[in-house]
């Protein structure tokens, strides 16, 4: 580590538990993030920030004037642009030793698998049921953790499913596939502050598992109503009849 990077990274490294070799963890690690939008901007540059060596950043979208009112990646100056072009300038601005690949496009298939099996963790931040379940299948398939976040109106939730663990479940335990009704924040809204909460909560599980740190969320769900912020904290158990990780 330069000297440079030991100063930028000296108010995470004077913590006990992380030290010099977690933050060299963190350099060395690649995280794959599915989703510019509402929580994928907060998630990426608070891994950018942390010093996460390699993101790879994925999503087929442009930014759009509607996009600006939660997505903090991006500016008015950026609209027009491919989102994962407007956040590289953003987390490059927070972080030059960056290395970061990104993907303009809907990952699937082929394309999703290449991008799950160079990651060291995937961070799922997209907006629909047909990508969250393909991640999670590739996630098993490579056997990669996966922090997995939503949000809609007041509402937003945070898990992780970690195919490493014998006892942990997979999304498709918490729900299942044709469960696929339109939650997408242009028809139902979504207030601001909460993506990015749930982007942070999910950027902190991804850091606790690359180090080592604590205790992830491996086999719970987090639930905030931010109308109130009360959290609330349910066991998700792995479902032995799943179609997709069980026996």
């Amino acid at each position: 580590m330069k000297d440079e990077q030991l100063l930028r990274y000296s108010r995470q490294i004077m913590l006990p538990e992380m030290d010099v070799s977690g933050q060299q963890k963190l350099i060395d690690a690649t995280v794959l993030i599915v989703g510019m939008g509402g929580l994928g901007c907060p998630a990426a540059m608070y891994l950018a920030a942390a010093g996460v060596g390699h993101l790879i950043i994925a999503d087929d979208d442009v930014v759009e004037l509607t996009n600006l009112q939660r997505q903090i990646a991006h500016s008015q100056s950026n609209i027009g642009e491919p989102k994962v072009n407007s956040v590289q300038k953003t987390l490059l601005g927070l972080n030059p030793d960056l290395k970061i690949t990104a993907l303009h496009k809907r990952l699937s298939g082929e394309d999703l698998s290449q991008a799950v099996s160079q990651a060291d963790l995937v961070v799922d931040a997209c907006d629909n049921f047909t990508t969250r379940f393909a991640i999670n299948r590739s996630c098993i398939e490579h056997r990669k953790p996966l922090v997995s976040g939503a949000a809609i109106r007041m509402e937003g939730q945070v898990a992780v499913f970690d195919s490493r663990d014998t006892q942990s479940p997979c999304y498709q335990c918490l729900y299942s596939e044709g469960e696929d009704e339109d939650v997408s924040c242009s028809q139902n809204g979504v207030m601001a502050p909460l993506v990015g909460i749930i982007g942070a909560v999910q950027a902190m599980e991804a850091i606790k598992i690359l180090t080592g740190i604590g205790c992830s969320l491996a086999g719970r769900l987090l639930l905030l109503d931010a109308s109130n912020l009360q959290w609330r904290e349910m066991k998700l158990p792995r479902d032995r009849k799943c179609d997709v990780c069980g026996d």
